[in-house]
């Protein structure tokens, strides 16, 4: 875990915009606080707008419970104390109430995050709470009581709380367990949700990714500009919640060996140029560590030339197919067939095998694919593409979910089909 430098003021502060960005709290929701190296808890105030907090209202309570700042702490500091106590290897604790997960507080149930490894990895132990007043001494103890042996707790017709070795962590943590839920909801809509063994969670843990590290030439002009673009668009991604801080890879091809590709164990939304890995053959740019999935992307580049530009994400909808069996057909409207053509299903674990099978899923007649309890794989002739392919795929999934509530889903014919191809100039199916 990488050492904080920005003081718990800030850190609160920017993590609590990005929360209530996300739509993931409200303007009087939710909590943060930070225990720093002196036993000192950092946490944000009372009754203070979460969308406008700023770092002087950040609230500090000393060891020896004096209180310094301009408002009171949070009236659920004490939950926040209890946890601090009880577990002194947490460092940071995020308390909101985003909708999915909300979902499951009010229906006594626990998110199974073995709907995806990285979810798995990512949330840590789970548990749940039951009900007792918020602000109350026996709440405290409620959670305290969960926290000995969990990480992530629901809690009882309230919302969740987090804990982390950092606020960074915990916050990865929250983000993961939301859209975890958010899947399960969503894939509930379409069928039966499909959840990961244990032997299937350790393939994708125990995948091989080592590259040998070397110094790179100097960056053209070129790379430059691909490293500009692929900040921009993951940025974007995570905004638009296509992508999350956790999960998700993308990369974009600078020659016929090489390509650039975000880096694992790092924040995507907060990767600056210099993040990105340049990866030439069967090396790596030194002192970086690749994508996990840089094997995947490789095969697909030396199987592709065409291909520019690759993106494995986990948006929400789209996901959600991934997770059941239900067939994602894309013939809805024109924008969904022109730029996604027929999307395959990919079986769970070929994109963690070093054979480069994960290349046959995809090509110049079908640039996109699901892959089973892993989100989806999008292709592009550059970065623009892939990300505009990747968004027109989660959308037209979320189309889909919806209009199954209201009613069958009716999509074109194949005289429709062709009269579209003839018009658009797409190949001919092969």
């Amino acid at each position: 875990m990488t050492r904080p430098l920005s003081h718990p003021r800030d850190e609160i502060m920017q993590t609590m915009e990005r929360i209530y960005r996300y739509r993931m709290t409200t303007t009087s929701g939710g909590n943060l606080s930070i225990r720093d190296e002196n036993e000192d808890i950092w946490i944000s105030p009372a009754r203070v707008d979460k969308g406008s907090l700023t770092r002087k209202d950040i609230v500090c309570v000393k060891a020896d419970s004096s209180v310094e700042g301009l408002h009171p702490p949070s009236s659920e500091f004490p939950f926040h104390q209890a946890i601090y106590d009880t577990r002194p290897d947490i460092k940071a604790i995020v308390h909101a109430h985003p909708v999915a997960l909300v979902a499951f507080s009010i229906c006594g149930q626990t998110p199974d995050t073995r709907l995806f490894h990285q979810a798995n990895s990512v949330c840590g132990r789970t548990g749940f709470a039951p009900y007792a007043l918020p602000g109350s001494d026996q709440l405290g103890q409620n959670i305290a009581d969960v926290f000995q042996t969990c990480d992530s707790v629901i809690l009882e017709n309230h919302g969740v709380v987090v804990g982390g070795k950092s606020l960074a962590h915990a916050f990865q943590r929250f983000e993961a367990f939301e859209f975890a839920a958010k899947t399960i909801i969503k894939g509930n809509q379409l069928g039966d949700v499909q959840y990961l063994t244990q032997l299937q969670l350790d393939q994708a843990h125990n995948r091989s990714v080592a590259l040998d590290g070397v110094e790179p030439s100097p960056a053209t002009s070129d790379e430059k500009e691909l490293r500009r673009q692929l900040r921009e668009f993951v940025r974007r991604g995570c905004r638009q919640r296509l992508l999350i801080s956790t999960e998700g890879s993308f990369s974009a091809r600078v020659g016929d060996n090489a390509f650039l590709i975000t880096p694992t164990q790092q924040d995507r939304e907060a990767l600056e140029i210099d993040d990105f890995v340049l990866v030439n053959g069967d090396q790596r740019e030194a002192g970086k560590k690749a994508s996990r999935a840089v094997f995947a992307h490789q095969a697909i580049y030396r199987n592709h030339p065409h291909v520019q530009a690759i993106v494995f994400a986990h948006p929400v909808n789209a996901t959600a197919f991934s997770v059941t069996e239900s067939e994602f057909d894309v013939r809805t409207i024109p924008e969904s067939y022109v730029f996604l053509r027929d999307v395959h299903r990919v079986p769970y674990g070929v994109q963690y095998e070093n054979d480069g099978s994960i290349s046959e899923y995809v090509s110049a007649e079908t640039p996109a694919a699901i892959l089973e309890n892993d989100g989806v794989l999008v292709t592009g002739s550059s970065v623009l593409d892939a990300f505009d392919r990747l968004e027109v795929l989660e959308s037209t999934a979320e189309a889909v979910i919806n209009a199954q509530s209201i009613g069958d889903v009716s999509v074109m014919t194949e005289s429709d089909i062709t009269d579209l191809r003839d018009a658009f100039g797409l190949n001919a199916k092969t």
